[in-house]
């Protein structure tokens, strides 16, 4: 255990030296910028040395592997956010150790988790996850994309749905950089377009600014762009055990 205490300790002060670097490059402050530890597939022994290491924030993609390992941790000072693509059938378990879900991005989803958030007496924070890849249709809702999401078209109908729910909170936006459509490639200039709906959200929602993007291969760009909060996963863990 002392071993893999001395591998996760140096991994993170690698991804922490990454982000002051980046922070510095962007005329930021390093406070400016939260890093969430993605944890999936790996144990909760490995989340508790991560927060005897510091870490407060870890994130989970399925709810199979976060639920228990949320329970088992329930004693540290986490905060756990939801990441993936979450069906309507796993919201009574995630909004039982979830902060936040930074993958909302359709209506029902809205009405699920506040029904379960008024019924469980908690404030659950809300972010929509934009899908850069999807259609911009002129007039309204946008599309979804491959990997979850709504289209930029849609956010304004869904923000006003979230900040209007009981038991939600609207905090910003998310995204993951697309492997397809105009910002293939393009990390920064994804980061920079999600930033710029950000600017529009927060004209009509002030509080929600929190703005979630960049991953270990590209945090730098999410940094430069100026997001607030980084998904860092193998950079810390280490390349993930295969799916059997």
């Amino acid at each position: 255990m002392r071993d893999r205490k001395d591998e996760l300790a140096e991994n993170l002060a690698k991804v922490e030296r990454r982000i002051a670097t980046a922070c510095t490059a962007a005329g930021r402050k390093r406070e400016e910028v939260t890093l969430i530890v993605v944890t999936k597939t790996y144990p909760a022994s490995d989340v508790r040395i991560l927060s005897e290491l510091g870490v407060r924030h870890v994130a989970e993609n399925r709810d199979q592997d976060a639920a228990p390992k949320a329970a088992a941790c329930s004693d540290l000072p986490l905060t756990w956010h939801f990441v993936g693509q979450l069906q309507t059938n796993k919201v009574r378990s995630v909004v039982g150790y979830a902060g936040l879900v930074q993958s909302v991005d359709r209506a029902r989803l809205v009405t699920a988790l506040s029904k379960e958030a008024v019924r469980q007496e908690r404030e659950l924070g809300c972010l929509i996850q934009v899908a850069l890849d999807a259609e911009e249709p002129a007039a309204g809702r946008g599309g979804h994309g491959e990997r979850g999401g709504v289209g930029p078209g849609g956010i304004e109908e869904l923000g006003e749905l979230i900040a209007g729910a009981p038991g939600l909170r609207l905090d910003g936006l998310m995204t993951v950089a697309p492997l397809t459509g105009p910002y293939a490639g393009r990390e920064l200039a994804a980061f920079e377009r999600l930033m710029d709906l950000s600017t529009d959200l927060r004209r009509a929602h002030p509080a929600a600014n929190m703005v979630s993007a960049g991953m270990s291969a590209d945090l730098e760009q999410a940094v430069a762009a100026g997001a607030t909060h980084v998904r860092v996963g193998t950079a810390v863990l280490g390349v993930r055990p295969r799916l059997g």
